[in-house]
C-alpha cells in the first residue's frame, strides 16, 4: 500500500480500507502512516468525528470509554463502521449537496444525487433508526441516522445550494460550516423581517406592472421573475449599520435597474416616469442617456438607526465593465475616509449569468481583489441568474456547470439560491455580509430566477425558447407564492393588503405629479466631494499659476535624491540620484531630464495637499527605466519611496505596479477619479498601443461621462508614443482615436516636447477648479535625449504653452518661406536634420495641446511669418492616423488665401508602423526630406 491519501479517498469504493485504517488510527495514532494520520486529523479538525473527553476520537455510540470496554469486538466494529459511513455521508452532503439542491424555480435544472444515497455509503434502511453521535454545526448531537439525513437535506439540498469545500483554509471552511448548519440560520424568520421581504417584493412587482401598463412598448428591462433581488439588496442596506458599513457602492447592468433605483435607492418614481416622457426641456442642450443606464446617490437609514450612503454607478450597455469602476470608486472612498480595515465601504456588484461567465473583465476584477494596490476588502457579488443570455441558452454560453465557477479561483463561498424563495435569499445575504466583514474577501450569491418577458419588452422570447416560456406563463409570481406562504403561517391578510395599497398609492401619486406638474429630468452633479468645483465653461481658471519657487524645488530635490541611513541602493541608482541632485543644485552644468521634472511636479503637488495615485504595469521603475519612484536596497530588497515621505503633513502618494491588465485597471482608476477629485489619478500604459485593451473604458466612460451622465473626472493617461523603429505594436498610442472622440470640451489631448512642459501640464491638471480627462502622448526616446531637457528656471518661472513657436533664435521670421507644425518627438528629428542641412528658411513650431485646439496660439504663430507661402503638418504616423485628419481642416481654415497646406508623413496604412528598422529609417528620412525641401512636392 502506498503511504499517501489522495483527495479522492473519501469515496464509497474505499470504505473498507478507510474503516480499517481508521480503527488502527484510533487504537494507536502514532503507528499510522503520516499521510493517513494527516487525513484523519483533518477530518477531526473539521468537526466530523466526535472527540472524547480526553481529546481522542471515541466510538460514537459509546457513552464513555468505560462503556466502550463493555462492548464486544463485533459490536465495537459495527459501531465504528456505522460512524464512518455516516461521517462520510455528512461530508458528501457538504461537498455535493448543492448538485441536488432545489434552486431552479423553473424546474429545468438537472440535479443529481451522486454520493448522497444510502447505497453510496453501504447504508441500509435498517440503519436509518440506529443512533449515532454526529457533529453538526460543531456541536455534538446524539440522534438517528434518519434525522442526520433530514438535517443535511434541509441544510444543503433545499433552496440554498452552497459550494465551499474547495476553500483550502480550514478555519474559514469551518467558520462557514458552523453557520450554515446552525439552528439560527435555519430558524423561522421573525414576522417583521417577513413583512419587510413581502413589502419589497410587492413594490418590485407592482412597479414593473405599473410601467408595463402605462408605458406600453417602452423598454425597461423588467425584473419580473427576479423580484427577489430587491429584498436581497434591501437586506444588505438595512443590515449594513449592524456590520459597521457606512457606504455602499453598487454596480449593475440594465436588467432591473429602474426597479433598484425606485425601491432601493429611493429615487422619486416621478423622475423615472419623466424619463419615460423624455421631459428634458426644448431649450436644453443635453446628450443624456437612456433611463436604464442612469445612476443615483442617496442616504438611507439602516435598521440600527445609522445612516448609510448609497451610490449606484452610471453604466452603459457594456454590462460587466462597471465592476472595475465600482471597486475603484470604493477604494477611493476607503482611502479618503481612512477606512484602513476596508470594512466601512462595501462594493455590491450585480451581474447577469451569461455576462458573469462570458466577460473577461470579471476575471480581471476578481484577480485584483487580493492585490495590495487594488483590494477593497471584498465585494458582494449577486448574480441575477435568469438562465438565459438574450436568446442564448446556458449550454451555449459557458463550459462550466455554474455561471459562477470563475469565483472559485478566490477560494470564497458561492451560494446558489432559488429566486422563488425570498427568505432563502435573505439568509444567504446575512451569511454573505458576515463572511465579507470577517474575512474581507469577495463572496458570491447566485439567485436563480427567470425572465418573464424577453430580453426587453419588445422581444418575443417564444421564438427561441418556446418550452421555457410555456413553463413561465404557467408559473405564479414569487409575490403570489410568498403571500400564500405567509398567510398559511398565520400572517394577517389585512397587513399584507395595507402593504399593497401603499405601493399602489405611491405609484399613482408619482404619475399624477408628472402629468400635472410637468416634472423634468434631473441629473445632479458637483455635490459631496465635488462641491466647490465648476464646469469648464463656467468661468473656471483656465490658466492657473503652475510655478513653484526655487526653494521649493530644492526642498523636494534634497529629499528625493537621498536614501535613508543604512540603505544601500543599486550602484546605477546611486549614480542616477546623484545626477538628479546636480540638476537642481548645479543647474548651470546640468539640465533637468524628464524623470526629474516629473518627480518635482509630483512632489510639489503633494506638499500643496494634492494626493497622487499612479498605477500601471511597471510604473514604479517605469517601462523605460526613467522614473525609479521606488528604489530597493541592494542587500535586503527593502522598498523606499521618497515621494511618500517628503513631509509628515503632505498628501498621500500611492504608486502601484498593476496586474497585467488594461481594461480592468483603467476602469478601476477611472472609478477612483470619480470619487476623489482632489487626487491626481494617473494610469500609465506600458506601451501606448496597449491602450487598445482598454478602449471600452475610454469610449463608453471617460470620453462621454460628462455628456451622458453629468459626471466629471480628472483621470490622466500616460501613453508612450513615438516612432523608434520598434514595430507596429510599440509605436503608436493611436492618437487619432482620441482626437476623433474630442468634442464639447470633453478631453484634453497633449503631446509635449520638454520636461518643463510636462511639469506645468501635470500641475495645471490639478490647479484648475474643474476636472477634465487628460491624455498625454508621453515620450520614449525623449526621456534621455540631451536636447529634450529643461532649465530649472523654466519650472520656477514658466507656464504650460499650448503651442511653442520656433525655438532657434537664428531663424529670421522674415526669411521663412515654409512654416512646419508638428507635435511630439518628430520635432527633434526635424530640428537635427535642419541643422545638418543648414536650412534657414523653414520654421518649426510644435502643437503641445491638440485638443482643446489652440486656435488663437496657432494664429499668433502664423502671423509671425508673413512670407511663408507654404504651411505644413509633419508627423511620423501614417496619413490616415496620427493628428493629420484632425488638424487638416482646422489648420487650413486659418490660412490666408495665398497659403497652401501640405502633409509630410507616411502613406496611409492599415498598420501603425513597419516591423523592419531599415524600412523605418528610410521612411523617416523621406518625411524629413519632404518637410525641409522648400517648394518640393509633398509626399502623397
Amino acid at each position: 500500500m502506498q503511504n499517501n491519501a489522495p483527495s479522492s479517498v473519501l469515496t464509497p469504493a474505499n470504505l473498507e480500507l478507510l474503516e480499517e485504517l481508521y480503527s488502527q488510527y484510533r487504537a494507536n495514532p502514532s503507528a499510522t502512516a503520516p499521510e493517513w494520520r494527516a487525513l484523519f486529523q483533518d477530518l477531526d479538525r473539521a468537526g466530523d468525528i466526535a472527540p472524547a473527553s480526553n481529546g481522542k476520537s471515541a466510538a460514537p455510540l459509546a457513552e464513555s470509554p468505560a462503556e466502550l470496554g463493555k462492548l464486544t469486538e463485533t459490536e465495537s466494529r459495527n459501531i465504528s463502521d456505522l460512524h464512518m459511513k455516516v461521517l462520510l455521508l455528512i461530508q458528501a452532503y457538504r461537498r455535493h449537496g448543492h448538485f441536488a439542491a432545489d434552486t431552479d424555480p423553473l424546474g429545468f435544472k438537472k440535479t443529481h444525487r451522486d454520493h448522497l444515497g444510502l447505497d453510496d455509503h453501504r447504508l441500509t434502511e435498517a440503519d436509518l433508526d440506529r443512533e449515532v453521535t454526529a457533529w453538526i454545526a460543531n456541536k455534538e448531537s446524539r440522534t438517528t441516522v434518519r434525522n442526520v439525513i433530514a438535517r443535511m437535506e434541509k441544510i444543503y439540498c433545499s433552496s440554498i445550494g452552497v459550494e465551499y469545500f474547495y476553500i483550502r483554509d480550514e478555519s474559514r471552511r469551518r467558520w462557514l460550516m458552523e453557520r450554515i448548519e446552525s439552528d439560527q440560520h435555519l430558524a423561522t424568520l421573525p414576522r417583521n423581517v417577513q413583512l419587510m421581504i413581502f413589502e419589497k417584493l410587492y413594490h418590485a412587482e407592482y412597479f414593473e406592472k405599473f410601467i408595463h401598463t402605462r408605458y406600453v412598448g417602452k423598454k425597461r428591462f423588467s425584473l419580473e421573475g427576479g423580484e427577489s433581488l430587491i429584498p436581497a439588496l434591501s437586506s444588505i442596506v438595512e443590515n449594513a449599520g449592524g456590520y459597521g458599513i457606512g457606504q455602499i457602492v453598487l454596480g449593475m447592468a440594465h436588467r432591473g435597474r429602474l426597479n433598484v433605483l425606485a425601491n432601493i435607492m429611493g429615487k422619486d418614481p416621478a423622475q423615472i416616469f419623466a424619463e419615460f416622457h423624455e421631459n428634458v426641456g426644448e431649450d436644453e442642450e443635453i446628450v443624456g442617456d437612456v433611463k436604464y443606464h442612469l445612476g443615483y446617490s442617496t442616504d438611507v437609514m439602516a435598521l440600527d438607526g445609522s445612516k448609510v450612503h448609497l451610490s449606484l454607478a452610471f453604466n452603459p450597455s457594456h454590462l460587466e465593465v462597471i465592476n472595475a469602476v465600482v471597486v475603484g470608486s470604493c477604494r477611493a472612498r476607503q482611502t479618503r475616509s481612512r477606512d484602513n480595515t476596508r470594512t466601512n465601504n462595501l462594493p455590491v456588484l450585480i451581474h447577469g449569468d451569461a455576462a458573469f461567465a462570458g466577460q473577461g473583465i470579471n476575471y480581471e476584477v476578481m484577480n485584483m481583489s487580493g492585490l495590495e494596490g487594488y483590494t477593497v476588502g471584498g465585494a458582494i457579488h449577486i448574480v441575477c441568474n435568469n438562465q438565459i443570455g438574450f436568446t442564448t441558452q446556458p449550454e451555449d454560453s459557458r463550459s462550466t456547470p455554474y455561471c459562477t465557477d470563475l469565483a472559485k479561483m478566490l477560494q470564497v463561498p458561492i451560494f446558489h439560491i432559488n429566486g422563488n424563495d425570498p427568505e432563502a435569499c435573505y439568509r444567504a445575504i446575512i451569511l454573505a455580509l458576515q463572511w465579507r466583514q470577517e474575512f474581507r474577501t469577495d463572496v458570491v450569491l447566485d439567485i436563480v430566477c427567470y425572465r418573464r418577458w424577453g430580453h426587453n419588452e419588445t422581444d418575443e422570447p417564444a421564438f427561441t425558447q418556446p418550452v421555457v416560456y410555456n413553463r413561465i406563463k404557467s408559473l405564479p409570481s414569487v409575490v403570489k407564492l410568498y403571500e400564500d406562504k405567509l398567510l398559511a403561517e398565520g400572517a394577517s391578510a389585512a397587513e399584507l393588503e395595507a402593504i399593497k395599497e401603499k405601493a399602489h398609492q405611491k405609484m399613482e401619486a408619482a404619475n399624477e405629479r408628472v402629468q400635472k406638474d410637468g416634472v423634468k429630468v434631473e441629473l445632479e452633479s458637483l455635490r459631496g466631494q465635488w462641491s466647490g468645483f465648476t464646469r469648464a465653461e463656467e468661468g473656471a481658471a483656465i490658466t492657473p499659476d503652475t510655478r513653484i519657487t526655487r526653494e521649493q524645488l530644492e526642498l523636494i530635490a534634497e529629499h528625493v535624491t537621498r536614501v535613508p541611513e543604512g540603505f544601500t541602493p543599486n550602484p546605477k541608482i546611486a549614480r542616477l540620484l546623484e545626477a538628479r541632485r546636480k540638476m537642481i543644485f548645479e543647474p548651470g552644468e546640468h539640465l533637468l531630464d524628464w524623470g526629474m521634472a516629473e518627480t518635482l511636479a509630483y512632489g510639489s503637488l503633494l506638499l500643496e495637499g494634492t494626493g497622487i495615485r499612479i498605477s500601471g504595469q511597471d510604473v514604479k521603475r517605469g517601462t523605460f527605466s526613467h522614473r525609479h519612484a521606488a528604489v530597493y536596497d541592494a542587500n535586503s530588497g527593502q522598498e523606499y519611496i521618497p515621494l511618500a515621505s517628503l513631509n509628515p503633513e503632505q498628501a498621500e502618494f500611492e504608486i502601484v505596479n498593476s496586474l497585467l491588465s488594461e481594461v480592468g485597471v483603467l476602469g478601476f482608476e477611472f472609478g477612483y477619479s470619480l470619487a476623489d477629485p482632489h487626487t491626481l489619478v494617473i494610469w500609465e500604459a506600458q506601451f501606448g498601443d496597449f491602450v487598445n485593451g482598454a478602449q471600452v473604458i475610454i469610449d463608453q466612460f471617460i470620453s462621454s461621462c460628462e455628456a451622458k451622465w453629468n459626471r466629471h473626472t480628472g483621470i490622466t493617461m500616460l501613453l508612450p508614443h513615438g516612432y523608434e523603429g520598434q514595430g507596429p505594436e510599440h509605436s503608436s498610442a493611436r492618437l487619432e482615436r482620441f482626437l476623433q472622440l474630442c468634442s464639447q470640451n470633453n478631453l484634453l489631448v497633449c503631446n509635449v516636447t520638454t520636461p518643463a512642459q510636462y511639469f506645468h501640464l501635470i500641475r495645471r491638471q490639478m490647479k484648475r477648479n474643474f476636472r477634465k480627462p487628460l491624455v498625454i502622448m508621453s515620450p520614449k526616446s525623449l526621456l534621455r535625449l540631451p536636447e529634450a531637457a529643461s532649465a530649472i528656471g523654466e519650472l520656477a518661472d514658466g507656464r504650460f504653452q499650448e503651442v511653442i513657436d520656433e525655438r532657434d533664435a537664428a531663424i529670421n521670421p522674415a526669411l521663412v518661406e515654409r512654416l512646419v507644425f508638428c507635435t511630439g518627438k518628430i520635432y527633434y528629428d526635424l530640428v537635427a536634420e535642419r541643422k545638418k542641412r543648414g536650412v534657414n528658411n523653414v520654421a518649426i513650431a510644435t502643437v503641445e495641446q491638440l485638443y482643446l485646439y489652440p486656435v488663437n496660439e496657432i494664429s499668433n504663430v502664423l502671423a509671425r511669418y508673413p512670407n511663408a507661402r507654404e504651411v505644413g503638418w509633419a508627423q511620423e504616423e501614417p496619413r490616415n492616423q496620427g493628428a493629420w485628419t484632425y488638424i487638416e481642416n482646422r489648420l487650413n481654415s486659418q490660412l490666408k488665401s495665398e497659403q497652401t497646406l501640405q502633409y509630410y508623413g507616411r502613406m496611409a496604412s492599415p498598420s501603425p508602423a513597419t516591423g523592419y528598422f531599415k524600412v523605418h529609417q528610410r521612411e523617416q528620412a523621406a518625411i524629413l526630406d519632404a518637410a525641409l525641401k522648400v517648394r518640393t512636392a509633398a509626399m502623397k
